[in-house]
């Protein structure tokens, strides 16, 4: 992975937490607004952490790909990655 690993590691670290304060919530039968509000907020750092992963992707392999002259196979790969983000 190119991705900043420190960075990501720090974002799913982050994320891990606040699974494990919402797990917390749901057995002290919290408020589902809240709950839901935390849900969210995990959601959102996954996806920032994922976003970092995507772009160090794009950034390195899917440039090598291109500067080959062979990107087919990267960009079958993002097409279908997208496909996934959009179900």
């Amino acid at each position: 992975m190119k991705a900043d690993h420190d960075q990501v590691a720090r974002l799913l670290k982050t994320a891990r937490g606040q699974i494990d304060g919402i797990l917390r919530m749901v057995e002290e039968d919290r408020y589902c607004l809240e709950v839901s509000n935390q849900l969210m907020a995990a959601q959102s750092i996954l996806g920032k952490a994922n976003r970092m992963v995507l772009r160090a992707h794009m950034d390195c392999c899917v440039r090598e790909a291109v500067e080959s002259g062979d990107p087919d196979a990267k960009l079958a790969e993002l097409a279908e990655l997208l496909d996934k983000l959009a179900e």
